[in-house]
C-alpha cells in the first residue's frame, strides 16, 4: 500500500518543520523542508549575487541556478540539508538569511526551479512536506492537508528561543518585526502566497504544546 504524501502548510515559527519532522518518523515517511530549499538558494545569493550597496541581484542568481546543487543527505537519521556538498543546516537559520529569504522566495524563477524538485520527490509516496504553498500548488492532490497558525506573541518567542538555541544574537523586537513583514510579504506576494487551502485542516497552536499538536495532527491521519 503507497505510504501518504502529507502538506502542511503555516505562518512562520508555528513549528511547521520540527512537527513535520516528528510526524515522519512516527510514520516511518520522509519529512521534506521545503523552507530550507529556500533558505538554501537565499544563502547562495548572500555569498556569490550580492550588488554594490549589499543587496541581492536578482537577475545574477536566476542565471547561477546551474551552480546550485540542493539535497538532503540523511545523517544520523536526520535529513540535512547540502549545497554543493557542504552542510549548510546552521548557515541558512541565521537573520541575515531570514531577512532575505521571503524575496527570494517570491520569486517566480525560484519557485519554478525548486517546484519540480519537490514534486517528483513526491510522487512516490511516504512523503510530508511543509511550506507555504504546498497544500495549494507543489501537492494539490494530497492526500492530507493541514494549515497552522498561531498568535504572532507566540512565534516571536518560539522563534527567539530557536536562535538563542542555535547561538545566535537576536533581540526579540527585532525577531517579532522580522516576523510581521515575512507575513506580509508571503501573504500578498503574487506568486504562490501563503494561503489555507480549501480542503485543509486548520490548527490554531498557540496554546498547545508542540506534542499536543503533533496529535491532534496523527488522530486526523489515523482516523481516516
Amino acid at each position: 500500500m503507497k505510504k501518504p504524501v502529507i502538506a502542511i502548510d503555516g505562518y512562520s515559527s508555528t513549528g511547521k518543520s520540527s512537527i513535520s519532522k516528528v510526524i515522519a518518523q512516527k510514520l516511518g515517511i520522509i519529512h521534506l523542508d521545503t523552507g530550507a530549499l529556500y533558505r538554501g538558494v537565499t544563502w547562495f545569493a548572500l555569498q556569490n549575487c550580492l550588488n554594490e550597496d549589499g543587496t541581492i541581484n536578482l537577475n545574477e542568481l536566476f542565471s547561477s541556478f546551474d551552480q546550485i546543487e540542493l539535497e538532503f543527505k540523511n545523517v544520523d537519521s536526520e535529513l540535512i540539508l547540502f549545497l554543493n556538498h557542504i552542510d549548510i543546516s546552521k548557515q541558512i537559520r541565521t537573520n541575515e538569511v531570514s531577512d532575505n529569504v521571503s524575496l527570494v522566495a517570491k520569486q517566480k524563477e525560484v519557485r519554478d526551479f525548486l517546484l519540480q524538485a519537490q514534486r517528483s520527490q513526491a510522487e512516490k509516496g511516504g512523503i510530508i512536506m511543509d511550506g507555504r504553498d504546498i497544500g495549494t500548488v507543489v501537492l494539490p492532490n494530497a492526500d492530507y492537508k493541514f494549515f497552522l497558525t498561531a498568535s504572532i506573541d507566540e512565534r516571536t518567542k518560539r522563534r527567539y528561543q530557536e536562535l538563542l538555541g542555535l547561538g545566535i544574537e537576536a533581540d526579540e523586537q527585532q525577531v517579532k518585526e522580522n516576523l510581521i513583514e515575512r507575513d506580509k510579504i508571503d501573504s500578498e506576494r503574487e506568486i504562490a502566497p501563503l494561503r489555507q487551502a480549501d480542503d485543509a485542516i486548520v490548527i490554531d497552536n498557540s496554546l498547545l504544546t508542540k506534542e499536543q499538536t503533533i496529535e491532534s495532527i496523527l488522530a486526523y491521519i489515523q482516523k481516516i
